[in-house]
């Protein structure tokens, strides 16, 4: 009660500041006089003017469009220097340094010839991707359409040394360079629009309407805190502006697959007020059938929606309300063997005699404000999700025909609700820093809850998996709740116009809570307790330190060294129906120690680009996953220490106009230096073992040819293949099951321009079974097969 009370207090006091710092800024900013402004003009390389060119000063509000004869002003730009950004479609994306305030002349070379210059928000500000010293891999807007991302799955392979895959439900499970989970608390940290998606129960995996992509490799502590051992995925999507915009789009495929989308940005009121609404609906009909009933298993829909509210009461503060919500019914989830030589002799076939559907209901929203000023700039964010998951019926927990095992957890909606509420204070030097000292800081605080009450069914056939009797239920209740606090700063400073230096600290605190309760009761009758409501605490505190040397060696190649630690917040032990793990145990927070050395080179006047790294991690008090069996419980224990190393690559390549060339490879060598495992009630060493979900190698190519049909029109022919390698990987840490080496080809083609695309596409051409997911105990999920189909969209 302390606690929840502790929290409530903390919100009402954020949100009193939160307000208090709105109505001050806002008095402050409308008025503020003009400081100066910058004025120029935008032309292609030939010295045609060039229109509605998006034009952008970094780390701040300002934006506007050049006029037909290419011109363009922005007012109320603070003083010293500024980095612009200039986009249009059809055309690389430039980034200028202005130092001088005169009119400036910009030329843009054609999309066809050269290579964008990327920015990204990695380290929270923007800067160009390539004077960043970190392993990044950014996918814009276009890419996200190319590659068919519709899901963070769809990264598997696409970022060197990542690897993401579900048993069936949605929940996309993330590893990095050897680091990776298969229990609640993710080693690799998901934000969208700047929100943490705190856990797997409560992140959004379905992808639609994204502006990029940014997939951070190794430990992001400093900035990011909890759980971002492995990295961060960075998922911004797209938002309203001042020039009205939308899309319809519509996708078809094999196996019913279905996807419709829209959505509408417009300004309300110009430079004011902004809205904007995008929805995504799907469908399919499932690529698994149950021989028990000769149906289709894995049917399933859902909604996505997202919608934006912006306010700018002047060129220096903005308010930002984004809700999403995302609701999924699956009718056949797990769709899973029990053992791999199954699922492979039967591809695509389950045996299962309870049939259910999954409700999957989560609601995201978040308030952020910002403030761009001379001196300083200031940004909130307050932000709420919630995700109630739950099975209409008993699901099948043997993945058989018996009337065996069954879950059940559809307990009403006190029960298996996920709530978490963050906020987040960020302080960083302005958009015009003349100053050798970039900074950035802030402050940090969460509080979670996580109610989670389940019971295992052993039906009339329940000996036969090992119950001492049938007809009964055991239902145990894990009501758990904690909270945060993080105090963050990072710091570069340019020793020379070429050597600069970033060190960064962050402070976490977290506090645990658990209570549990076991019941047992049989079919028919009243529930006996076994384990009476007792509770457990916990705290956990840790330091992430980060420190990065970074040199350019010409305007165009940069060498980097950095250390970072890792820190994956520890926890206490749920109960389950294994005696000999007892409940409310707590196990220690994980760390790890990164080393990296990377180069970043671009060559041939920007039509060549590569990035190299080479990577070494030691990680301890590695936290294991031990599923408790039938009941689907997963405990955690401090049980090993990991070393990983590897080497990265990423190229990209435009040796002619219209034909783009993307290649990246991962290879990574991660082994347990100790590892302890209970096997048949004895510990078993397994020093030496591999790490799960890692495969040794991931290697993606991309070849596409844009041909120019129709000039005037901007009408291109498109035609784009693919392949994707994913290396030997095992699925338990007894390395007992594996899935050896495979290749994946995928293709489409197709027309586009400016305003209209139709492309048919075609995924896993060759049709290659294999194993996607497996969990220990054998149960195993195929990778899905081949499937083909139509894509039309059009943006007005």
């Amino acid at each position: 009660m302390a606690e929840i009370l502790t929290a409530l207090f903390l919100s009402q006091i954020s949100m009193k500041t939160i307000f208090t710092l709105f109505f001050l800024i806002s008095v402050y900013t409308v008025n503020a006089q003009q400081i100066s402004n910058i004025q120029g003009r935008v032309s292609d390389e030939n010295g045609m003017s060039l229109s509605n060119v998006y034009v952008q000063v970094l780390n701040s509000e300002l934006v506007t469009k050049t006029k037909t004869d290419g011109s363009f002003s922005i007012g109320e730009v603070p003083f010293g220097n500024l980095t612009l950004r200039f986009s249009l479609i059809g055309y690389a994306d430039k980034i200028v340094l202005v130092q001088n305030r005169n009119s400036i002349s910009i030329a843009m070379a054609s999309s066809g010839l050269k290579l964008d210059e990327v920015v990204v928000s990695s380290e929270k500000r923007e800067q160009k991707l390539q004077d960043l010293p970190l392993s990044v891999t950014s996918l814009s807007a276009q890419k996200i359409e190319d590659y068919r991302i519709q899901s963070t799955r769809d990264l598997s392979a696409l970022v060197p040394n990542l690897y993401s895959s579900n048993p069936g439900d949605g929940r996309n499970v993330t590893s990095i360079r050897g680091i990776g989970t298969t229990s609640y608390d993710q080693a690799v940290a998901t934000y969208i629009d700047g929100v943490n998606q705190f856990g797997l129960d409560t992140y959004i995996s379905s992808l639609f309407d994204v502006e990029s992509i940014e997939v951070l490799r190794g430990p992001q502590g400093t900035l990011y805190g909890r759980n971002a051992m492995g990295g961060v995925v960075n998922i911004v999507t797209k938002k309203p502006t001042n020039t009205a915009s939308g899309f319809l789009g519509a996708d078809f495929g094999k196996f019913g697959q279905e996807r419709y989308s829209a959505g509408i940005r417009l300004p309300m009121i110009k430079n004011r007020l902004y809205f904007g609404a995008a929805g995504l609906y799907n469908k399919q009909d499932g690529f698994y059938t149950n021989r028990f009933n000769s149906a289709k298993f894995d049917k399933l829909h859902g909604f996505l929606g997202n919608y934006y509210l912006k306010y700018l009461p002047s060129n220096k503060f903005s308010l930002t309300l984004n809700v999403k919500q995302n609701e999924n019914r699956n009718n056949g989830t797990f769709p899973l063997t029990g053992s791999v030589e199954e699922a492979l002799k039967h591809p695509f076939e389950v045996n299962q005699n309870a049939i259910t559907t999954m409700v999957d209901n989560l609601f995201n929203t978040s308030l952020s404000a910002n403030y761009y000023g001379d001196k300083i700039n200031i940004s909130s964010q307050t932000a709420y999700q919630s995700n109630y998951r739950y099975y209409t019926l008993p699901i099948d927990g043997d993945f058989s025909p018996i009337d065996g095992v069954s879950i059940i957890n559809n307990y009403g909606k006190n029960w298996n609700k996920v709530q978490v509420y963050t906020q987040e204070f960020k302080f960083s030097s302005p958009a015009a820093a003349d100053s050798k000292l970039k900074w950035v800081g802030g402050l940090y605080g969460f509080y979670q809850t996580n109610p989670v009450k389940q019971g295992t069914h052993f039906g009339a056939d329940g000996e036969l998996v090992g119950a001492p009797f049938p007809n009964f239920t055991t239902v145990n209740t894990n009501t758990g709740n904690g909270y945060g606090l993080a105090a963050f700063g990072q710091l570069g400073y340019a020793i020379t116009p070429q050597l600069l230096a970033t060190i960064g600290l962050r402070y976490d605190y977290e506090h645990k809570k658990l209570n549990v309760q076991g019941e047992f009761l049989m079919d028919g009758a009243d529930a006996v307790i076994t384990q009476k409501d007792t509770a457990g605490k916990a705290s956990f505190k840790a330091f992430s330190p980060k420190f990065t040397l970074a040199y350019k060696l010409a305007p165009h190649n940069n060498v980097y060294v950095s250390y970072s630690r890792g820190f994956r917040a520890g926890g206490l032990t749920q109960l389950g129906s294994d005696p000999s793990v007892l409940p409310l145990v707590a196990y220690k927070p994980e760390y790890s120690d990164n080393y990296e050395i990377g180069l970043k080179n671009e060559f041939l006047d920007q039509k060549l680009r590569l990035n190299l790294s080479y990577f070494y991690i030691n990680l301890s008090n590695a936290q294991i996953p031990v599923l408790i069996l039938p009941d689907a419980v997963t405990v955690t224990k401090n049980a090993g220490k990991l070393h990983s190393e590897g080497v990265e690559m990423e190229v990209a390549a435009k040796p002619v106009k219209g034909l783009d060339i993307a290649y990246n490879l991962g290879y990574t060598d991660a082994v347990y230096q100790k590892l302890s495992l209970p096997v048949n009630g004895k510990e078993v060493n397994f020093n030496g073992n591999r790490q799960i979900y890692t495969p040794s190698v991931t290697s993606s190519t991309a070849v596409q040819y844009n041909y120019q049909l129709k000039k005037s029109s901007n009408l291109s022919l498109v035609a784009r293949g693919e392949w994707f390698y994913i290396g030997n990987q095992f699925y338990d840490l007894a390395n007992q099951i594996e899935q050896k080496g495979y290749s994946l080809l995928n293709a489409k083609v197709g027309v586009s321009n400016k305003n209209y695309e139709i492309y048919f596409w075609g995924r896993n051409l060759d049709n290659k079974t294999y194993i996607d997911y497996a969990y220990d105990f054998g149960a195993a999920h195929l990778g899905n097969p081949r499937t083909f189909g139509l894509s039309v969209k059009t943006k007005f």
